[in-house]
């Protein structure tokens, strides 16, 4: 039985208000400089009325859409909790991470105010400046207003009916895959999924747990993972900055040791970037034993970065036990599938012949040509998924095909874009995209199906090159992405990895090697780009197609053999 025993809420409002009663428990914003913020959840139902009331004397009513700007966890959380209190629909969007390609980011902001048709866009003093003229020259009619400025309109809240079928937020999808579209997510969906997850997935505890999370906010697993979960549930916890755990991930598991901390979460690459930068001196002083949840989803998930994670991490008190694997995505509102707590890091080596021919045959444990796939667990009661074949029928165990869901989780589709939603949700299931294989009812994912790379009738899974690239010297996990071109008489392999330009034939020379050695796989060409060019998401995911687009085009920034600055294009 699960240890949550109070009745769900049916809006997060609602929630909100029944947990005000706890003067105690509440969220910990821990500020860039180290300074915190505390905000129960009593302090937090009594500033979001009024933040609601200065959205309100703004002209803000119900259903208005309210797009956030805003770097500072506690002011987003606020003006987000806030517009929903109002009866509005916040729209959440990426802050700017530097001056670089500042035209390209606010073409970006200025496409999700306009398919949001959002009223206003709440953003701080700092950025207020540049949003407003940006806007206007862009035709964008939301009103630009800052945090500062908001709180001179402030007036008698007036109290709106918030109910389960009333949207709750919109929430655009990252863009990996096509231009960001606005997921419709009502007030059901967020509490039928924060029950799933919270209480199903995780057993949530209130007066026990608190979570600690350096996840930005306006991405879906740090914003319905961390805060409208814990609010449905009334958990405490505490908020890093993102900024703050790249420049030193070390904060991650200092937070998680100083607060007790015993529910994370974080995608593969944070776990595999720990493992990179930790030194036998960095563990001194930290204590992971109470951390019972480290969750892991929103990316392809490596068993091995998990291992050596759990391996470097045991002498201060963590426990492999504690990994919990998972699979979800935005339409689905957050969560999908989770891995039974019990379980932990649950693998299947497949036979790497097998996988290319989409089935997973079982590898022998003397194999040598092996994929090694983690388990991402079952689906939440009341919520189904099964692997479906391009033609719609159900396939068997072991067999690959696109992964598709139903349930109460499951989002109507995306706001004012009725042909994306034709495409995506068919017949009450939604068609993730997602290749994946199940084994007695478990689900392991592969990867998308638009990105697979096709050579000669075997399928070949671009993260699978991605992670065997990323291990060589020099290489950076994460930086190095996988496509296919079209060629005279069959699809050529594109790897584009991130280097120095001193070390571009070598990297050249040593990919292929290892693509060819790995997979069998001829590799095509190896542009070497420098650091930080490969296009990502917000949240940094790969842009695998927008990548390929860069490529065909000849706009990679290149390094060239011999050349003595950095030039763009391909050979």
């Amino acid at each position: 039985m699960p240890r949550y025993a109070e009745p769900f809420q049916p809006t997060l409002v609602h929630a909100l208000r029944h947990h005000a009663r706890e003067a105690h428990n509440g969220f910990t914003v821990v500020r860039g400089d180290g300074s915190e913020r505390h905000m129960s959840f009593e302090a937090l139902a009594h500033l979001a009325e009024s933040r609601a009331s200065e959205l309100q004397a703004l002209g803000v009513k119900k259903g208005d859409r309210v797009g956030i700007v805003l770097p500072d966890s506690d002011e987003f959380i606020l003006t987000f909790v806030a517009a929903m209190v109002a009866g509005a629909v916040p729209v959440p969007i990426y802050p700017p991470f530097s001056f670089k390609n500042l035209d390209g980011y606010l073409d970006s902001v200025a496409h999700i105010l306009r398919a949001s048709r959002a009223t206003v866009l709440v953003t701080t003093p700092a950025l207020d400046a540049t949003f407003g003229p940006a806007m206007s020259l862009r035709a964008v009619d939301a009103r630009v207003v800052n945090t500062v400025t908001l709180e001179q309109h402030r007036q008698t809240f007036r109290t709106v009916d918030v109910g389960p079928d009333d949207l709750a937020f919109l929430q655009f999808t990252s863009g990996s895959t096509n231009r960001p579209k606005g997921v419709l997510v009502r007030h059901r969906h967020l509490a039928a999924n924060a029950e799933a997850f919270m209480v199903h997935g995780v057993d949530v505890d209130p007066r026990t747990d608190r979570t600690v999370s350096w996840l930005p906010l306006f991405h879906d697993m740090g914003l319905i993972g961390f805060v409208v979960g814990p609010l449905f549930t009334g958990t405490p916890g505490v908020f890093l900055l993102t900024s703050s755990f790249v420049r030193s991930p070390r904060i991650w598991l200092e937070t998680i040791t100083r607060t007790n901390g015993t529910i994370t979460y974080a995608p593969n690459f944070a776990y595999a970037l720990i493992n990179k930068r930790f030194k036998e001196r960095d563990l001194e002083g930290l204590d992971l034993s109470t951390l019972r949840v480290a969750g892991c989803g929103a990316e392809p998930i490596s068993a091995k970065v998990l291992r050596d994670f759990g391996k470097l991490l045991a002498p201060v008190g963590f426990r492999e036990a504690a990994f919990l694997p998972s699979y979800g995505m935005a339409e689905s509102t957050l969560a999908i599938t989770f891995v039974d707590r019990s379980r932990g890091l649950v693998t299947e080596r497949v036979q790497g012949a097998s996988i290319e021919r989409g089935s997973a045959v079982t590898a022998p444990d003397d194999a040598t040509d092996v994929h090694e796939f983690v388990n991402c667990g079952r689906p939440f009661p009341g919520h189904d998924v099964k692997i479906v074949s391009t033609h719609g029928t159900v396939v068997p165990d072991r067999q690959v095909g696109e992964v598709v869901t139903r349930g109460p989780s499951v989002c109507d589709g995306y706001f004012e874009n009725p042909e994306a939603t034709a495409e995506a949700f068919k017949g009450g299931w939604l068609h993730t995209g997602d290749l994946g294989f199940s084994v007695n009812g478990d689900l392991y994912i592969c990867g998308r199906a638009k990105d697979v790379v096709i050579v000669r009738g075997r399928n070949f899974y671009p993260s699978d090159i991605e992670w065997s690239v990323g291990e060589l010297e020099k290489v950076k996990r994460g930086n190095v992405c996988v496509f296919s071109v079209p060629g005279d008489d069959e699809e050529k392999v594109i790897v584009v990895v991130e280097g120095a330009r001193a070390d571009a034939l070598a990297l050249e020379a040593a990919t292929k090697a290892c693509v060819l050695e790995r997979f069998g796989l001829k590799v095509e060409s190896v542009p070497v780009v420098p650091p930080g060019s490969l296009p990502k998401t917000s949240s940094g995911k790969l842009q695998r197609r927008k990548t390929r687009e860069l490529f065909l085009g000849n706009k990679l920034p290149q390094h060239r053999a011999g050349a003595g600055t950095d030039d763009a294009g391909t050979p």
